[in-house]
């Protein structure tokens, strides 16, 4: 019988939503342009240190790591690792390129500020595809995922605040604004539900009967 650890799994989902829900509060009310300036602030060669290295927690080689490794540890999540994986990227991509395909990104989007926005030095920006961050998706489908396969109560703070470190590392670096990184968690938690109710189908099916939420 697969166990999961819903309490953990659930209080990520909470904490996650309510930020999601606060950047969104937040870009509406001071604007989606003007919350971007102002998050965007440089930090010195520090904080340019920390957030161009940050940013690569939510990249696709570390996101095939973690898979290799979960596989590794637990199989039987073989399906929800897969299904994971593709439901991020398939909705994502779709997002991109056919709901927003005009959805620049913040230098490209605000060419009159261009001179209040901070860049890392050597990191190439990118123009278009703004919504939803791709690199704030995986890194909290990452951290749902972990949430709810190991039982360990210190998974969801240290967790959420490795994850959120992402999503600021995107607006830091000037290639996302924060609607941007609100929507990557939404699609995270989108992307870990399906996960879940397919792996709960496979399990049923060929498995002992799982635990349910």
């Amino acid at each position: 019988m697969t166990r999961y650890s819903y309490s953990n799994f659930y209080k990520a989902n909470i904490i996650s939503l309510f930020a999601a829900i606060i950047i969104i509060g937040f870009s509406i009310m001071l604007g989606k342009n003007n919350l971007f300036l102002l998050l965007n602030t440089d930090l010195g060669s520090i904080g340019d240190f920390i957030f161009n290295y940050a940013t690569y927690l939510g990249d696709g080689v570390v996101w095939a790591l973690f898979a290799i490794i979960l596989l590794w540890k637990q199989k039987r999540q073989l399906p929800i690792t897969i299904a994971a994986i593709v439901i991020s990227t398939i909705i994502t991509h779709y997002i991109k390129g056919h709901l927003l395909p005009i959805n620049y990104r913040p230098v490209e989007a605000l060419p009159n500020a261009r001179n209040l926005i901070h860049t890392i030095a050597g990191i190439e920006i990118h123009y278009g595809g703004s919504f939803p961050s791709g690199h704030t998706t995986q890194a909290f489908t990452m951290y749902f995922l972990l949430c709810l396969l190991v039982d360990k109560k210190w998974v969801v703070p240290i967790g959420f605040l490795g994850a959120m470190l992402v999503g600021y590392s995107r607006v830091y670096q000037a290639q996302h604004f924060p609607l941007d990184v609100a929507g990557g968690i939404l699609v995270a938690l989108v992307t870990v539900w399906i996960s879940l109710w397919l792996q709960l189908k496979i399990e049923e099916k060929w498995f002992t009967t799982p635990v349910k939420p």
